[in-house]
């Protein structure tokens, strides 16, 4: 189990208050899609997917970009407990669609990155280590399913 110091959960729950799912979700999935072109490979039923400007403008994609936001709320719910409230989903992603668990790192990175553009200068150096070591517990959980 993890532990959480106050002022990090604190750090989180403050990150998740001022998240527009649906902008910072379809932004952060884009960029994933787009800076890693092979994650592109689960997404086939998605349609048209050829350019940087196809993905953006893809309602599919944005609609999943915001459902993983959401996602992420269980875990924030379930701090104390994230690999168990994930296990569900990562034998989904293990055995059903054959994610490769990597990119659970580059979208978590990704996420990052969007939220630091967001954030500015509020995104200080004690943001950036409570929430990447957030996500961090997540991709492991999502990857469990994996080891």
């Amino acid at each position: 189990m993890v532990e959480w110091t106050d002022s990090e959960r604190a750090i989180i729950t403050s990150i998740f208050s001022n998240l527009d799912y649906e902008e910072i979700g379809r932004k952060s999935l884009c960029r994933c899609l787009i800076v890693y072109p092979w994650t592109q490979r689960y997404f086939g039923g998605f349609g048209n997917l050829y350019n940087a400007e196809t993905i953006l403008c893809n309602p599919l994609i944005a609609a999943h970009g915001t459902r993983i936001l959401h996602g992420l709320d269980r875990a924030l719910k379930n701090m104390d407990d994230i690999k168990n409230t994930y296990a569900e989903l990562s034998l989904l992603h293990s055995d059903k669609l054959h994610v490769d668990p990597d990119n659970f790192r580059l979208l978590a990175d990704c996420l990052t990155v969007v939220i630091a553009a967001k954030m500015g200068p509020a995104f200080t150096v004690d943001t950036q280590v409570a929430w990447q070591k957030f996500l961090s517990v997540v991709v492991s959980a999502l990857g469990r399913q994996y080891h």
